[in-house]
């Protein structure tokens, strides 16, 4: 056995996968997976073949492909065309940004800020308006002024009974205004879930007005996963199998990463509410998943 299979088959068993385990993640035949364990690359198909395997079995069980091809490379065949590597990998680990949307990225928090800017502007100018009109509409006329009439005693004090009892009259609707106002609540607020970057096999997600932060990571099928709390402990980490389920309370903790080892087979919730794969799992098998928590006030 070689020394970059003692260090793969080290990275399985630490991960609690057997070959099988291995297998069902990687679509990789069992025998090929025994034959990079032992350096027998003999077997394989082809050269590139060989790097394929070993960077979907690296993936698989959490190790950076790039750093395995760059300690072992004197154990690992060279190919002609790296790209046939990418192209039979499973598990992608790049994904190719072009450079209109790099570019796009770049500019999106500027472009955001734009938006809240002139959503803030807009804001101010109607709530100025509105107080400007209510103040011209307040205001008294010249010929809206009152005119004053003498009237005797008996006439003067039939207008005060009426001034009186439209006085009370309005007190009494502003009071029931005000006791309808205290009936009715605010209702709640949505939480907002939305994804703020993506890169190659990662990508972040941020969780704001939500009292809560439950996560739930559901299996479709067989998958590894490996849950850290905001100071990058590990509070789970093992394969889950098919309709397998594990639920955790972040609620105390400013974010979570995730290291999902099979993206097909499982699905995330977030306080119960589903959370789409910012990177396609059908192109980008094993990914990593950053989320932030601002807590709702």
């Amino acid at each position: 056995m070689t020394e970059l299979g003692n260090t793969l088959r080290a990275a399985r068993e630490a991960n609690g996968l057997s070959l099988d385990d291995l297998q069902q993640l990687t679509k990789i035949q069992k025998r090929y997976l025994i034959g990079i364990e032992k350096g027998n690359y003999d077997m394989m198909p082809g050269k590139f073949y060989v790097r394929a395997f070993i960077k979907q079995y690296a993936e698989a069980v959490g190790l950076d492909p790039e750093e395995i091809f760059e300690q072992y490379k004197n154990e690992v065949p060279a190919a002609r065309e790296e790209e046939s590597t990418e192209q039979l990998s499973r598990v992608q680990s790049k994904k190719t940004i072009s450079p209109s949307q790099s570019k796009l990225l770049e500019a999106l928090p500027k472009i955001l800020v734009g938006v809240f800017i002139i959503g803030a502007a807009v804001l101010v100018w109607f709530l100025v308006s509105n107080v400007v009109g209510s103040k011209n509409n307040n205001s008294p006329k010249d010929s809206d002024q009152p005119i004053v009439i003498e009237q005797n005693e008996d006439a003067k004090t039939d207008n005060k009974d009426k001034e009186n009892a439209t006085v009370n009259k309005d007190k009494d609707k502003n009071k029931a205004d005000k006791e309808d106002k205290k009936d009715k609540k605010e209702p709640a607020k949505k939480q907002e879930i939305a994804a703020v970057q993506a890169s190659g096999k990662h990508s972040t997600y941020e969780l704001k007005n939500a009292e809560t932060f439950k996560l739930k990571l559901s299996a479709k099928g067989d998958t590894w996963v490996n849950i850290k709390d905001g100071t990058g402990k590990s509070v789970f980490q093992g394969l889950l199998k098919e309709n397998e389920s594990k639920e955790v309370d972040l609620t105390d903790q400013s974010k979570t990463d995730l290291v999902i080892g099979n993206s097909i087979n499982t699905d995330i919730y977030v306080n119960d509410e589903l959370l789409p794969y910012q990177n396609n799992p059908n192109e980008i098998v094993r990914q990593d998943i950053t989320i932030t928590f601002t807590k709702a006030e």
